[in-house]
């Protein structure tokens, strides 16, 4: 059974990722169109924030019941966890009270959404290659 909740966060690890790299090409879809960068900013923040809810909750029932320990893998794991809904949050709020009349701060957001979206991928990537590496005993977190 516990391996079952482990094949279902890996899984939902790499649907995450897969949807974050997806996201990249909002900004480039909607150049011309703010009102559409701001409303496919609001679902893609949604769906971001429904599927990481889903790799904690996964996260969190391997951990219960495996009965793991918190090991500094796992606080790593929550700790990045963290930091991507904040991120998340904050470039959602940001957006969400600009004011898209200057082109220019459309063309800002835009820009920002990409560094900030390939800063995630990257934390999710290194937390990723992480686990790898302790499961093929590269490296001991335990």
């Amino acid at each position: 059974m516990i391996d079952q909740v482990i094949l279902a966060h890996s899984i939902l690890v790499k649907v995450f990722l897969a949807f974050m790299v997806a996201g990249i090409f909002i900004p480039f879809m909607t150049a011309k169109k703010p009102k559409g960068f701001k409303k496919a900013s609001f679902i893609y923040t949604m769906i971001f924030q429904a599927i990481a809810t889903m790799i904690a909750f996964t996260g969190l029932v391997a951990l219960a019941m495996g009965k793991f320990g918190l090991s500094l893998s796992v606080i790593i794991m929550i700790v990045i966890w963290g930091l991507l809904m904040y991120i998340e949050i904050k470039k959602y709020k940001l957006i969400k009270v600009a004011n898209f009349e200057n082109p220019q701060t459309h063309q800002l957001l835009r820009s920002a959404f990409l560094k900030i979206s390939a800063v995630q991928i990257m934390l999710v990537i290194m937390m990723v290659i992480l686990k790898i590496m302790e499961v093929k005993g590269v490296i001991s977190l335990s």
